[in-house]
């Protein structure tokens, strides 16, 4: 399977064409910002070592990738997960880049992680992994510079300990070091469901813009963690019919729709559903909308066959590989990619960032009305080129994104002409 890297910078080349004419009295300086944008401008690598609680000393690899700050600091999550590598994180910072080109944030993209099951250690374990990740973020994280934020099996308790590490190392509070924390820390208010608020914004302008009904559509999701769950109980609320639902164990489908309530309350007393169908089964199930909000992957040419949705809406990062997309949108299926539709959580980061070097604090009210704001004003951006050009969605969204990050770098004189 072609590596995740590869999609990401593939995904970049896929607008350059189309990006030419915006670009044509720069085309050279265009071509030179690509070549750049394809390779992070920094990556770091260290070995993190800690007592377990067994007293024997083990280690552990931990990635930080910072992609392009010519739009601002670096940002982007931590992920704990056996499976991480340097290619994946690597592809995950040019993801969060052009999501915060998207949702016009003065960002650019980072992203880090660890190589562990996080289930396998105890919770003082985790504890001082997450500090010896803080320790190693020392070196280039500030609030001005590189800013984490939680991702795959990370939350705001592992947050809490990469601040207070990072903090004691510094001496001093710097709170808006690191976003995703509990409101007890600086936390923002509407935070936990901000992944899933702002994809159900776009679900609801894209609907909007089909003129289609709500309680007439059926929704898959595949992933039932933070953004999943969340996206399951928000799009039942507003009258959307969820079908079913899985995570890493299998899944549940009920065809008159599901009592997403039920279904979150037994995955938190059991830390898993009473799976009835497999996670291949639920991508191949005739419903009108398929979430997937796992890993990366998820939807590629072995299997993008079998799926009977006309709409993909990619609450996970790179769920979708660009053979699977290609097959998918020759079947008339639209593609909403995950560098908008998940932007909400990485907004509502920006938000606390924003209060925390404000020292004042939002309220829920505010913090939505902003949020959907921010999604509004790039949905529809992006369905205006994708009218105008004729673009897929996810070319829509990477045009601007990658003009964006590609002008900013021209006026910062990254990229100059030679005389």
């Amino acid at each position: 399977m072609t590596s995740s890297f590869a999609i990401a910078k593939s995904q970049i080349d896929a607008v350059v064409g189309d990006l030419e004419e915006a670009f044509n009295q720069d085309k050279k300086l265009l071509s030179e910002a690509i070549k750049k944008l394809k390779k992070p401008q920094h990556f770091w690598e260290k070995k993190l070592s800690i007592v377990m609680d067994n007293g024997k000393r083990k280690n552990f690899v931990g990635y930080r990738c910072q992609h392009n700050n010519a739009r601002g600091p670096f940002k982007g999550g931590v992920r704990f997960h056996p499976d991480v590598t340097r290619d994946e994180v690597k592809a995950l910072s040019v993801w969060m880049s052009l999501k915060c080109a998207v949702v016009d944030l003065p960002y650019g993209g980072a992203k880090g992680g660890v190589v562990v099951d996080p289930k396998a250690l105890s919770q003082s374990e985790l504890m001082r992994l997450s500090w010896e990740y803080g320790k190693f973020m020392i070196r280039f994280a500030s609030p001005w510079k590189d800013i984490p934020a939680p991702d795959v099996n990370t939350d705001s308790q592992v947050m809490a300990w990469f601040l207070e590490s990072y903090e004691k190392k510094l001496g001093a509070s710097s709170p808006a070091v690191v976003t995703g924390k509990s409101l007890e820390l600086g936390g923002s208010l509407g935070r936990d469901s901000a992944t899933a608020m702002g994809g159900l914004f776009v679900l609801n302008d894209y609907v909007g813009k089909k003129k289609l009904k709500k309680s007439f559509l059926k929704i898959a999701i595949q992933g039932f963690g933070n953004a999943g769950g969340w996206f399951a109980k928000l799009a039942s609320s507003q009258g959307y019919r969820v079908v079913a639902v899985s995570d890493s164990t299998g899944g549940v489908y009920r065809p008159s729709g599901l009592n997403v309530d039920r279904q979150l309350a037994a995955k938190a007393k059991n830390d898993s559903l009473a799976s009835t169908i497999s996670n291949e089964d639920l991508l191949a199930l005739d419903v009108d909308i398929l979430v997937p909000a796992a890993l990366e992957n998820a939807i590629h040419k072995g299997n993008a066959s079998k799926v009977k949705a006309k709409i993909i809406l990619e609450l996970a990062n790179g769920p979708t590989t660009p053979e699977a997309e290609d097959f998918l949108i020759k079947k008339g299926v639209d593609v909403l990619p995950d560098v908008l539709v998940n932007a909400g959580g990485v907004t509502v980061s920006y938000f606390e960032w924003v209060q925390n070097l404000h020292g004042y604090k939002w309220e829920a009210e505010r913090v939505n009305h902003e949020l959907r704001k921010k999604m509004g004003d790039a949905f529809e951006q992006v369905w205006a080129v994708h009218l105008a050009k004729k673009l897929s969605f996810r070319k829509s969204a990477y045009y601007l994104a990658v003009k964006k990050i590609v002008e900013a770098m021209i006026l910062r004189g990254r990229v100059w002409p030679k005389i």
